[in-house]
């Protein structure tokens, strides 16, 4: 590794030993980086220096009316606020500071200013609760905390030594999107706009990025400033290829490895902008694309269903590509949307321990029921137990290696995700003869009943192609006949019933389409799914409840 510029060492101390980590695949051209480099430096700065400062980089609405920040204007902003880690705060590099808030321009400008000035960024969701932040800060020995004053009670409550979820580590909590005299609104705004951007390594960590919708102690995915470049120089630029004048926008937090990249990163890499938004419905999204003619949006399966339903009400014309990912798309969705946009989904997945997607195609690729091939500069197989491939057409465990990869902070989990040099992130796929891979369901996912594998997400695909479900979740109940049954969750379209008749219908109906023996024994009918704050439908949740 290349000397570290991080005077607190704590990061690469508790790195997994490098025999643990995954092989790193970085010769390809995509990812011939320098030695050294500030990854937020190269997202701003170099973009000003290339002719970018007057282009638009955020935009949001302010007082119900389109705002915009240019490039120039974000590497002040960022400069600034860098300055006031460093100055006032005392925050030095390899430092650890927690990022809270929503999708604005402050919370932005801040994960950009904490890398500058060399220190680790933390992002958490908002809808986090102390005992949660809790759990962050200690494992990742946060010194300081960042937080929109919207949501400053639940970090509050970690900063008092009376209170239960009390951090003992934690010695400065500043507020933005705040008039206050020690926000850190007043503090940068009396900062000159330069700062020198940390002379980090690339294999210098930049980012503990929690995993969102687990069960069990939170898992901290570290990240090299190399990583984030990497994110930005494979998936975008091959499967999504977007340009300066594009715009995007979306729901995923910047919290997220989703959002960050999406609604952050992407954009700033090639000149273009993102449109921050706060607390988005489907309708608020459709009015969001309209308004600022939008040209990229990113979100989950569900809000595109939603959407799809309403989009004739609305222009968007300007939209030329949707990208869906955090949890599995139903082909039902994919058509839906395709029916009313005439855009052909985006499909891919991805993870946070490998920070972004690594299996997609573009448009012009899709192949009907498939989430795409590897992303260039990745390569994967699928594999049985023992890590030996299996045939094309066979399902067993999906394993991936490229630029990025999994390095827990000090976890033991690291020697489950990573075998043999590759990452397994946990997922049943079947690739078949020309290269496409196919989704099955979460390794732990997969119902077995009376024998039979069946995979959920097609379970609820099929559900989702009758004119009464509006969501549905499909999880394996135990059986003492059958080991387990597949048992649906199902939420109706106003106008239909929940009655027993509508579950025979359902059921005939699954029958249908797919092998009958997938088809749900039990329908319960609920009002709403459990979902993770990032869209992801809580497996884990329904099977408690089944």
């Amino acid at each position: 590794m290349e000397a570290s510029a991080h005077v607190d060492t704590f990061a690469r101390d508790n790195l997994p030993p490098e025999e643990l980590w995954p092989e790193f695949l970085l010769d390809g051209p995509d990812v011939a980086y320098p030695k050294r480099f500030n990854c937020a430096a190269e997202l701003v700065d170099a973009m000003v220096e290339r002719g970018c400062g007057e282009r638009p980089a955020l935009r949001w609405r302010q007082d119900g009316k389109p705002a915009v920040m240019t490039y120039r204007e974000l590497r002040a902003l960022t400069n600034r606020i860098a300055r006031v880690l460093a100055e006032d705060l005392k925050l030095v590099p390899g430092n650890r500071v927690l990022l809270r808030g929503p999708n604005n321009p402050m919370m932005a400008a801040s994960w950009l200013a904490a890398i500058k000035a060399g220190l680790v960024t933390v992002p958490t969701m908002p809808l986090l609760r102390a005992k949660e932040l809790r759990q962050i800060i200690e494992k990742a020995r946060v010194q300081a905390v960042l937080c929109d004053v919207r949501l400053r009670e639940e970090a509050e409550f970690c900063a008092r030594p009376d209170h239960e979820h009390y951090c003992k580590d934690l010695s400065t909590l500043v507020f933005f999107n705040d008039a206050g005299p020690d926000s850190l609104d007043t503090l940068a705004a009396g900062k000159p706009d330069d700062f020198q951007a940390c002379d980090t390594a690339a294999d210098d960590v930049c980012l503990i990025a929690f995993t969102s919708g687990t069960t069990g102690s939170p898992k901290g995915c570290m990240h090299f400033h190399r990583d984030v470049l990497a994110m930005c120089d494979l998936f975008p630029r091959h499967i999504i290829k977007p340009g300066p004048d594009d715009i995007f926008c979306g729901t995923p937090p910047l919290a997220f490895t989703f959002g960050l990249g999406g609604l952050l990163c992407f954009p700033l890499r090639v000149g273009a902008s993102a449109v921050l938004a706060e607390k988005l419905t489907p309708e608020g999204l459709l009015e969001l694309i309209q308004e600022f003619r939008a040209t990229i949006v990113f979100t989950a399966p569900t809000f595109y269903r939603q959407m799809a339903a309403r989009a004739p009400e609305f222009d968007l014309s300007s939209l030329k590509k949707s990208v869906s990912a955090g949890e599995a798309l139903p082909d039902a969705t994919r058509q839906l949307w395709k029916q009313a946009t005439g855009i052909e989904m985006i499909d891919g997945i991805g993870g946070t321990e490998m920070i972004h997607v690594f299996v997609s195609s573009p448009p012009g690729e899709v192949r009907r029921g498939a989430i795409g091939k590897v992303v260039p500069g990745y390569v994967a197989q699928v594999v049985d137990d023992e890590m030996r491939p299996v045939p094309n057409g066979a399902p067993g465990r999906l394993a991936i290696k490229g630029p990025t990869g999994c390095r827990y902070l000090a976890d033991e989990r690291q020697r489950r995700f990573v075998q043999q040099g590759w990452n397994l992130p946990g997922d049943t796929f079947v690739r078949d003869d020309d290269g496409y891979f196919f989704y099955q369901a979460r390794n732990d996912d997969m119902i077995i009943s009376a024998g039979y594998n069946i995979a959920g997400p097609e379970v609820e695909d099929a559900l989702l192609r009758h004119e009464a479900v509006a969501e549905c979740g499909v999880v394996g109940a135990p059986d003492e006949e059958r080991g387990q049954i597949v048992k649906a969750f199902v939420v109706l379209k106003p106008g239909f019933a929940p009655d027993d008749a509508m579950a025979a219908a359902l059921q005939a109906f699954v029958k249908a389409a797919i092998a009958p023996y997938k088809y749900p024994r039990a329908i319960q009918f609920v009002s709403a799914l459990p979902r993770t704050e990032t869209g992801k439908l809580q497996r884990f949740a329904l099977r408690n409840m089944a």
